[in-house]
């Protein structure tokens, strides 16, 4: 059985430094994944929008400023109200979130317990990964159904 811990909160998309707005996310860790923290941002539309980024920087990032290019993150705020900024770059965009700092830290503080840093390589089945990307087929971009 796969340990898997998530938790629903609400973020802020800032759009100015007088306006944001409210965007329901969802967390998900996944032991057999132990590397990756999972965020999913419901914004309104059919699709979601699922980001994927290392749990070592979002630990790093509830203390002080850390990441560079897609994925930056940092604190800020009185430590009983502090928030944590997202700064999350992609082709299709660039989005600056808010989120309660507590919140993440007890989320992520679950993660660790299930899986002490330095223990994830444990949860790694390397014959399993390896399988995967030796079978993987490439993607079909010619939009007309051949490989």
């Amino acid at each position: 059985m796969v340990t898997i811990i998530a938790r629903e909160l609400e973020v802020e998309l800032v759009l100015s430094p007088e306006r944001s707005v409210p965007v329901p996310a969802r967390l998900v860790y996944r032991a057999d994944d132990p590397y990756a923290v999972h965020m999913t941002f419901h914004i309104g539309s059919d699709i979601p929008v699922h980001w994927t980024f290392g749990r070592d920087l979002l630990v790093e990032g509830v203390e002080r400023a850390c990441g560079e290019g897609d994925v930056r993150v940092w604190p800020s705020g009185p430590q009983h109200r502090r928030s944590l900024f997202l700064a999350l770059r992609s082709p299709d965009g660039d989005a600056l979130l808010r989120a309660s700092a507590p919140e993440v830290a007890e989320w992520l503080e679950r993660t660790l317990r299930a899986v002490p840093p330095g223990e994830e390589s444990d949860r790694i089945d390397a014959d399993e990964v390896l399988y995967a990307l030796l079978t993987a087929r490439p993607a079909d971009d010619s939009g007309d159904g051949r490989r």
